[in-house]
């Protein structure tokens, strides 16, 4: 079972190594993390994923980070969300993924042209709307 932590709205200046020092300085452990990363610039899209050793390690590091302010902004942490299709596995798109959704004609999906804009979203996808 992963316990993988959504960490968001972060500055795009964050690293991975600045976030294992804040882990380090709050007696936190990761197993790794991942700064998501624009494919073409290698700029931060604002939001990484934190792998925890255990389910208690992983409420501990959202309890800590989430709505912490950092600078100007107020810092976003819950429970990593699968990707659709995938079984367990975050939803870690480092190459763009989702352009495809963007792309369709006013918003509609391919099965039967309903809009996809007025359904509620999640923590977790709304961050990450932001962020790409």
């Amino acid at each position: 079972m992963s316990f993988t932590v959504f960490l968001g709205n972060l500055p795009t200046w964050v690293t991975a190594d600045d976030i294992k020092q804040w882990l380090a300085a709050e007696d936190l452990v990761a197993d790794s993390i991942k700064v998501i990363r624009n494919h073409e610039t290698q700029e931060s899209k604002g939001f990484a994923f934190v792998e925890a050793p255990t389910q208690d390690e992983m409420s501990a590091i959202i309890r800590r980070f989430d709505r912490a302010p950092l600078e100007d902004k107020v810092l976003r942490a819950n429970p990593a969300q699968p990707s659709k299709g995938a079984k367990g596995a975050p939803a870690v798109q480092a190459n763009g993924g989702g352009r495809d959704q963007r792309s369709r004609t006013n918003g509609a999906d391919r099965r039967g042209g309903r809009k996809r804009d007025n359904e509620p979203r999640s923590a977790f996808a709304t961050e990450l709307a932001k962020a790409l």
